[in-house]
């Protein structure tokens, strides 16, 4: 991946054609394609087995349907890991817990809100500064996904990890434009069905990850909370009602966003 460069670049080599596909985070294909931003909302999926089977469904392809526009055509969706909240001072068990928490963030608007609205104090670092953050007290927290705490060298200072399933976070494999015109139907077809066969894959090699980096952050001394109370997070957010602040949003969609939510 040293080679292709940062995501950044590849996504833009990708539109370019200088690459013909790839597997990429979702969250940076919002930089330039705004409507993957729904996936970005809190609490839409229970599980990452829920989100596969949601967004490599009919709902996927109308969330990525302009994505020729920006010289990409959508493959498949795979998995990126569901974000959970690592702590260096308290556990958590249920929202009173993350009342007033420094919680490190991404440098996202929809991350801050999220957690604003919990009642933490959150904090918008670049990853390469979340390790010294927590280590200085600038940071008490931090979202992510289990594996991505092993995987960044991010829990040296953690000492409690709470399962609340609050957003999942995906990885979009797209196709440059006119490599894809390229091919044969036939040809598209084949190269459509293996990529939900990749993403489902995807989702099985990043639960091994989890499982393994479990008994690692476990081995560091960190205590899991298997069962917090993620209802009272999902009610102090008011419920479905918190996305309406995004409503004059261009990216948001209250039919793919009602369809998400009842499945």
């Amino acid at each position: 991946s040293g080679e292709l460069g940062n995501d950044a670049e590849a996504l833009q080599s990708t539109r370019m054609g200088t690459i013909d596909l790839l597997f990429a985070g979702t969250s940076g294909f919002t930089s330039f394609y705004e409507n993957a931003k729904i996936l970005d909302l809190p609490f839409l999926f229970e599980s990452a087995e829920q989100a596969f089977e949601v967004v490599n469904s009919d709902i996927g392809e109308q969330i990525f349907a302009a994505l020729p526009s920006v010289g990409l055509v959508y493959l498949s969706e795979g998995d990126n890991g569901m974000r959970h909240i690592a702590t260096t001072n308290r556990p958590i068990r249920d929202v009173n817990d993350v009342q007033g928490l420094k919680i490190r963030v991404p440098t996202s608007k929809m991350y801050l809100d999220v957690w604003s609205a919990l009642g933490a104090t959150p904090v918008a670092l670049a990853l390469n500064e979340l390790a010294i953050a927590l280590a200085n007290g600038t940071a008490q927290a931090q979202d992510n996904a289990t594996y991505h705490l092993v995987a960044n060298a991010t829990y040296d200072d953690i000492r409690h990890y709470s399962f609340i399933n609050y957003m999942w976070m995906g990885c979009t494999m797209a196709m440059n434009q006119r490599s894809w015109d390229k091919l044969t139907s036939e040809q598209q077809k084949i190269l459509k069905e293996q990529a939900i066969v990749a993403a489902k894959y995807s989702f099985e090699t990043i639960e091994e990850d989890n499982v393994s980096a479990i008994e690692t952050l476990k081995k560091a001394g960190v205590q899991f909370i298997d069962s917090p109370d993620i209802q009272s997070f999902k009610d102090k957010l008011g419920g479905s009602a918190y996305y309406k602040q995004y409503a004059q949003e261009k990216w948001y969609n209250q039919a793919i966003l009602d369809a998400i939510l009842s499945k």
